[in-house]
């Protein structure tokens, strides 16, 4: 039996399909896409579910939409007459989106998939989340959890599973939800809400919590856990523009500005900022309030979870809890509950937030109202796209992106560590993408995590984004314990989806200083070999040269892209900007090793032939927006303007000792000097075999620049 679980119309939209009852692939359609929490209907991540099981539409048994729409309609009718006249222009926006398509949901999965009528059904919002968490978990029952910001009218829950059976025992409705607390919060602190919720938790450790005091004045926690929002501070329920209320701003101050750069007396001006403003003193102090806020809005959402927890164990009595919604993404306040509740073991699932609903709803349609036994634990996240090497190699010759393909993964290894430990960054992609927000070394960037630059260097050369933001560390899971306060590491499932965040040992944070952050944490990542082979034996390889079994782990997208996905986006803005970025040394995929590709004016195309001593230098040497040539085709001229072209000349990973690329090489030593100045034209090949880039009239005048042939 083949079912479709689907999320859509509101963020994080996803498909998954199951076959009789075992997950057979699952994506977000963000990594289709390249458009970040993209909540429209997932049309690509629909057909690569149908594609990977070899299906069209008219093949599934049944489709599960993760909510019921009607429900929601419901609630937002209620809250708008409640708050009328003030609410107008959220009737005016809702009834322009219900009406296109969010009233049409089962006509529109009809209709695309080619089924009937009797083979849609509909689960409820917070019963996905929680058997997305429970009937994929390794626990034959256990208490569960559901928190996000809203469902139809429920924002969180609690319950118990057993078996294939799941009763949700109580819950809470909106408005009082701690998902829209924390997203007014972010809003506040110039963030977009329902992308920028981790970026307030990366920004609370610089801070102090000393507004907790102020932060309760606005919700309430009540004896069982629950709590409720005093209204008059929010402005979610009535509002398009705002999430919070003028009285909001009285108590906290006024919002931070969303172009304002983060940086404090503690964490220094970042060199890529440039040159410090006048008023830096000035600017630290106000960086420091709103990091100030943060940590209490962090602080008290921790409060208020643990608190749900521990209710939760009262009623239930189980040693096991499994959480699921958006909420479950707090990395911090899980491991929170790990430690402060009688709970022995949590289960968080990786795709905690509304994508997950989409396993929800068809597990549940599965396990529970047909009642059928369970059958599948999900102990990885790797359920994405793969790329053969046949198309991968026809790509990038079609394109005509220089590579090196390695049959030999041994060797493959050896030149991935040899970047990465002569301080270069490496773009990693292999296998199946991850289910879930997080990159866990199938879709990632690494570095060095020894080296204390690593951070700035990733963070101002390739992810361009703001310098608080950590990055998490992959480590095997047998050395964990080594590193990091997380006793018993290897049986944590949350662990092996960065859903914890745990003190770094002190004897270890001079040690892993780029992914340390300032409270002394980690979001570590546990990678085991029978999950991850190629990815647990790069960071095996890496250990063994260095003696640390870590890597940095980031996600291989830009500031505000989703993550890249597979070989073809490469040509498209997002993926391509990182490949070309200059701060990376190699771009891997699957067994092929790709060389960076610069930029020179399109007008000056038919003269850059290959003995062209400047042919495919980088514009960025003779200054922004000035050809290479010296054609005078400068950034105002539409020659180039948006004409410029990627060539694939310059070897992404300069490690290595020549090109192998039209009978030309490079001399290791002026390569190097060339990339931090400009006295050497670029570093690509371009004079005779044998002879150094920066002496062109004669021979390369050391041992170690003399070429191989």
């Amino acid at each position: 039996m083949n079912i479709l679980g689907i999320s859509c119309y509101y963020h994080d939209a996803a498909a998954v399909l199951l076959r009789d009852g075992v997950l057979v692939a699952a994506a977000e359609e963000e990594r289709f896409s390249r458009i970040k929490h993209d909540y429209g209907y997932p049309r690509k991540a629909i057909q690569f579910c149908l594609d990977s099981a070899g299906l069209r539409g008219e093949d599934l048994d049944f489709v599960v939409f993760f909510e019921k729409p009607f429900r929601k309609l419901d609630r937002i009718l209620m809250s708008v007459l409640q708050t009328y006249p003030q609410s107008w222009k959220v009737f005016r926006e809702s009834m322009i989106s219900w009406m296109i398509d969010k009233l049409w949901v089962a006509t529109t999965l009809q209709s695309e998939l080619g089924i009937s009528k009797d083979k849609v059904l509909f689960s409820e919002h917070h019963l996905s989340h929680a058997a997305s968490a429970f009937l994929c978990s390794p626990f034959d029952e256990a208490a569960i959890l559901t928190v996000d910001g809203v469902g139809e009218w429920v924002t969180g829950t609690y319950g118990v599973g057993r078996g294939t059976d799941i009763k949700l025992l109580k819950q809470m409705e909106f408005p009082h939800s701690l998902g829209l607390l924390y997203s007014a919060f972010t809003a506040f602190l110039g963030f977009e809400v329902n992308e920028g919720e981790y970026k307030v938790m990366g920004m609370a450790p610089y801070g102090v919590p000393r507004y907790v005091d102020k932060v309760w004045k606005v919700v309430q926690q009540n004896q069982d856990g629950s709590f409720s929002l005093d209204m008059d501070y929010f402005s979610f329920h009535y509002s398009t523009e705002k999430t919070y209320s003028s009285k909001f701003a009285q108590l906290f101050g006024d919002p931070r500005p969303t172009n304002l750069q983060f940086f404090t007396d503690a964490t220094g001006f970042p060199s890529y900022f440039g040159t410090p403003p006048s008023n830096y003193k000035e600017l630290c102090k106000l960086n420091q309030h709103y990091a100030d806020i943060a940590a209490s809005i962090q602080k008290v959402t921790e409060e208020l979870l643990v608190g749900m927890a521990n209710n939760v164990h009262r009623v239930t009595g189980m040693k096991r809890l499994c959480i699921a919604g958006g909420v479950g993404l707090n990395s911090v306040a899980n491991t929170r509950i790990l430690q402060e509740t009688p709970f022995e073991e949590l289960y968080v699932q990786p795709a905690a937030g509304d994508g997950g609903g989409a396993l929800g709803a068809a597990l549940w349609a599965w396990n529970s109202l047909m009642g059928k036994p369970r059958n599948f634990t999900m102990q990885h996240a790797y359920w994405g796209r793969s790329n053969s090497d046949h198309e991968i190699a026809d790509f990038l010759t079609q394109n005509n992106i220089p590579y090196q393909r390695y049959d030999n993964e041994d060797k493959l290894l050896d030149a991935v560590v040899h970047r990465l430990t002569s301080a270069k960054v490496v773009g990693w992609s292999q296998d199946r993408f991850e289910w879930g927000p997080r990159a866990l070394g199938s879709r990632s960037i690494l570095a060095d995590p020894r080296n204390p630059l690593m951070k700035e260097i990733v963070n101002s050369k390739i992810k361009f984004r703001e310098p608080y933001r950590p990055f998490a560390p992959s480590i095997l899971a047998e050395h964990a314990e080594e590193y990091f306060d997380l006793p018993n590491a290897a049986k944590h499932s949350p662990a092996r989806y960065m859903l914890y965040v745990v003190p770094v040992k002190e004897n270890k944070r001079d040690v892993l200083p780029a992914i340390t952050h300032v409270d002394g944490t980690g979001r570590l990542q546990t990678v085991f070999k029978d999950q991850s082979p190629r990815y647990y034996n790069l960071i095996k390889r890496f250990g063994e040269a260095t003696g640390v079994p870590v890597v940095l782990n980031t996600s291989f997208n830009l500031k505000g892209v989703g993550i890249h996905e597979q070989h073809r986006k490469l040509r498209k803005r997002g993926s391509h900007s990182i490949v070309t970025a200059k701060g990376m040394a190699a771009f891997r995929l699957c067994g092929f090793r790709c060389f960076k590709q610069h930029r020179r004016c399109l007008a000056c195309r038919p003269r850059a032939a290959i003995g062209c001593p400047r042919r495919g230098v980088d514009s960025a040497a003779r200054g922004p927006g000035r050809c290479a040539h010296n054609c005078g085709h400068g950034s105002g001229s539409p020659q180039a303007d948006g004409i410029r072209e990627t060539v694939g000349l310059v070897a992404l990973d300069v490690g290595f000792d020549r090109v192998q690329r039209a009978g030309f090489s490079f001399c290791p030593e002026c390569q190097r000097s060339s990339i931090r100045t400009a006295r050497c034209l670029g570093y690509v090949a371009c004079w005779p075999r044998g002879h150094c880039h920066a002496r062109p009239g004669g021979a390369a005048g050391s041992e170690k620049a003399q070429l191989a042939a």
